[in-house]
């Protein structure tokens, strides 16, 4: 089923949108729950939550991409249930390193002006992002959001650990420079 026909379910309120959504992109949700959560059954209660959200929130939201849409919402359940699980027993784990990697980079708290900045800062990393070349785009884009092992970038893109790594160094100073010359750090 196509995604227009799939979203027309979810305005017309029909249940069966959930079902051929689960038949369509299960899996795609499962595999980007699964970078993030060790376990199966938290990957699988990620995406029946995701699932869930998509429910809720169409309508009102119409996206433009149901499969990216989706993997969103499955990327935001699947870090707030391993935020959960992390908060019980601290691991070392490959959220935990891909999270740890960007911290240095990124700004965080939570006051209202920096609340407030998260949407200029969401404009940046676009701006930021549109202007990478494709290969480093996606090795960036594989490990900060769907948070993919460095040895599957490797496997994905046919480079050696050393180079993604070093590919991902770079960008993240490039990144910090960028975010310094917006006044965002």
């Amino acid at each position: 089923m196509e995604d227009r026909e799939i979203l027309a379910l979810f305005f017309a309120r029909s249940e069966r949108a959930l079902n051929e959504t689960q038949a369509k992109y299960a899996r795609y949700c499962r595999t980007v729950a699964g970078n993030i959560l060790p376990d199966s059954r938290d990957a699988e209660e990620a995406v029946n939550d995701a699932l869930l959200a998509a429910w809720r929130s169409i309508p009102p939201q119409e996206p433009q991409s149901l499969r990216t849409y989706l993997a969103k919402l499955t990327r935001r359940a699947a870090l707030k249930r391993w935020r959960a699980r992390d908060a019980q027993k601290r691991g070392g784990g490959q959220t935990e390193a891909a999270l740890e990697e960007l911290a240095g980079v990124l700004p965080g708290g939570t006051d209202p002006v920096q609340t407030a900045e998260a949407g200029l800062l969401a404009e940046s990393l676009d701006r930021f992002l549109a202007a990478l070349p494709e290969t480093e785009r996606q090795v960036f884009l594989r490990r900060y959001w769907f948070m993919d092992p460095i040895a599957a970038i490797c496997a994905r893109c046919g480079f050696s650990q050393s180079k993604v790594k070093s590919m991902l160094a770079r960008t993240r100073a490039r990144l910090r420079r960028h975010l310094e010359k917006e006044g965002l750090l």
